[in-house]
């Protein structure tokens, strides 16, 4: 499995930003599926935002029009450009990765689609 580590959380006010990262020890297979999933305590893990080797994205109709999930091939790098943050965005962000595409509409919100994880990097939003 890819090896995956997240940073850049943090705590903001509301209205405020933070851009998420996560290095990939190597992309070892082409195509892939890159995605940021977040989860507050009690809640189900849910999909945020998705990209796929052709550049295609998807959002969550939560943070459409506010994040923005972009990657750096070269430095095998996926980001996660979070605006306009809300209280309502306050989770653990992860980042996750698969072999292959996102798959048929919806199914990159699936988290046992990916078969590697980061460790999670923590955002807060007051």
């Amino acid at each position: 499995h890819v090896q995956l580590v997240e940073s850049g959380g943090g705590s903001v006010q509301a209205g405020g930003s933070l851009r998420l990262s996560c290095a990939a020890s190597e992309y070892t297979y082409t195509p892939y599926c890159l995605a940021w999933f977040r989860q507050a305590p009690g809640r189900e893990r849910e999909g945020v935002a998705s990209i796929e080797t052709d550049g295609t994205t998807n959002y969550a109709d939560a943070v459409k029009g506010r994040f923005s999930i972009s990657e750096d091939h070269a430095k095998y790098t996926l980001y996660l450009q979070m605006n306009s943050l809300e209280p309502g965005d306050t989770a653990m962000y992860y980042c996750a990765t698969e072999p292959g595409t996102c798959g048929p509409p919806g199914w990159w919100k699936l988290p046992s689609l990916y078969n590697s994880w980061g460790q999670g990097t923590q955002v807060t939003v007051s």
